[in-house]
């Protein structure tokens, strides 16, 4: 088995999965944070974007045409690239996640693993890698965050993961309750 397109095969589902997990939704419920952490699902398809640019992209020699806003002013430090202002539309950054993941998959196109890569924002000691374990950098962290997508959209609107078909609503709810009681062996208030 080639290695390449075994990772890109993986990065493209986990990629369309990201994306389906924001279809039929409001703009609000794209937005809205679920969880303390802030997590929402339109924050993390722009946190992907800058991901796909940096690694596969810029650390390899392709920058984008343009960078990104909220790398270009910093805000990315600040946490910028996990929510979505009121002034980026879904289809805006949906966009630019389409755009980003044309960028890097140019770069699996024309780009060995063994290409030598440099993250500029990794220390100085670090900075330098190839492109392979930039590949599997991202998809390890499209990944982790297709699981965030997940959760959020369950909480969402109860639409599951991959497996949401495994049972119906009754059968949901019986696996659920079997769970809780197990758990609930362990409370201890």
């Amino acid at each position: 088995m080639d290695l390449k397109p075994a990772l890109h095969e993986y990065l493209r589902s986990t990629r369309a999965l990201m994306l389906t997990k924001l279809e039929g939704l409001s703009e609000y419920d794209m937005r809205r944070p679920l969880v303390p952490s802030g997590t929402n699902l339109l924050g993390l398809v722009k946190h992907l974007t800058g991901v796909e640019y940096v690694y596969l992209g810029t650390s390899v020699g392709r920058p984008p045409e343009r960078q990104l806003p909220w790398e270009e002013d910093g805000s990315v430090w600040e946490g910028a690239d996990m929510w979505a202002l009121p002034s980026e539309s879904s289809e805006y950054l949906t966009g630019l996640y389409r755009q980003a993941c044309a960028h890097s998959d140019e770069s699996l196109a024309t780009l060995d693993l063994d290409t030598p890569a440099e993250v500029p924002h990794w220390s100085e000691s670090k900075r330098r890698t190839t492109f392979g374990v930039l590949l599997v950098r991202v998809v390890d962290e499209t990944a982790h965050h297709a699981g965030h997508a997940d959760i959020v959209r369950e909480l969402i609107d109860g639409t599951g993961g991959a497996d949401a078909d495994m049972l119906d609503a009754a059968g949901w709810s019986e696996y659920y309750a079997k769970i809780h009681e197990a758990a609930e062996t362990f409370r201890t208030d």
